[in-house]
């Protein structure tokens, strides 16, 4: 499996060109594996990200946002769940965005989120994000109105200004130490279907399925024409749009670990150097916990 091909296949390096319609919500990079297969090679991944979270942790001078946005049965909570397994609970953050409180109304649409980033030495995981507010807010007007914004500031360049907003924010959270990776999981609205009428029949899973979630199906072209603008004016170096196949969970998991992974390992990331003088201390402490272990087999 050549990782460095897989990643930039679904990275979205020239946003001007891009189109959502070129990606293929079925792709799996014509990988065909068994089942315990694909496992091991996810298992492979988790190790990686565990060990580079360690050092993240330990260094303290980076922190990783993962961005999540998806359409409804996408497969965001299961891959973030399977993804993140190996990793330490104490250096990881999830923060799931829903509808804005009446205090979160009252600022501008990125203040709720930038309380929720990560701190320095941790992973932060968005579960639907800023993006909501490109998104949602597009496809339904009255979502936007509800943020009580001057009526002078909804214009025709609203989007735009928004976009701009967001890529200056995200380029600050770069130039601040901060990783920004943004995941789209790309499923086909059969696949989507098919998944809807599993948490309809199956018992252990209609506490997922909502009403409201085949009111937004009938939106899937305005969602999708969404989606495109909004991934083509805010994929840049200091935040990257993936777009990862999601029909197939297995291959949306390896795809979303083996990126992490990859951009993680790019930052170079060391456990601190402990040198100088603080060496001799700790050998000091070193020999005084060996002596005492002499001083019990003395009794």
């Amino acid at each position: 499996m050549d990782r460095a091909k897989i990643i930039k296949s679904f990275r979205v390096d020239k946003p001007d060109k891009f189109r959502l319609a070129d990606y293929d919500p079925g792709d799996t990079y014509g990988l065909d594996v068994e089942k315990e297969t694909a496992k091991s090679l996810l298992a492979d991944g988790i190790e990686r990200l565990s060990a580079l979270q360690e050092k993240l942790y330990a260094q303290n001078r980076w922190s990783v946002l993962l961005v999540f946005q998806a359409m409804d049965a996408a497969g965001k909570d299961s891959a973030i769940k399977h993804v993140m397994s190996g990793i330490n609970p104490q250096g990881c953050q999830v923060h799931a965005f829903k509808r804005p409180s009446t205090e979160e109304v009252d600022h501008d649409f990125l203040w709720r989120v930038a309380k929720a980033l990560p701190e320095r030495g941790r992973i932060g995981i968005f579960n639907r994000s800023h993006y909501e507010d490109v998104l949602i807010a597009r496809v339904h007007p009255e979502v936007l109105e509800r943020q009580q914004l001057p009526q002078a500031l909804i214009t025709k360049d609203i989007w735009d200004d928004r976009f701009k907003s967001i890529r200056d924010f995200e380029r600050h959270l770069a130039r601040n130490g901060t990783l920004v990776l943004k995941f789209f999981l790309h499923v086909s609205k059969e696949e989507q279907r098919k998944r809807f009428l599993a948490r309809l029949e199956e018992p252990a899973k209609r506490w997922k399925f909502e009403m409201n979630d085949v009111a937004e199906r009938k939106l899937w072209d305005k969602y999708m024409r969404a989606y495109e603008d909004a991934i083509r004016h805010t994929s840049r170096p200091e935040g990257r749009w993936y777009i990862v196949p999601a029909d197939n969970k297995w291959f949306t998991r390896l795809v979303i670990a083996e990126v992490i992974a990859e951009a993680m390992d790019g930052l170079k990331l060391q456990f601190p150097k402990v040198e100088g003088p603080v060496v001799k201390e700790l050998e000091k402490v070193r020999q005084a916990l060996l002596a005492e272990t002499g001083k019990r087999r003395g009794k």
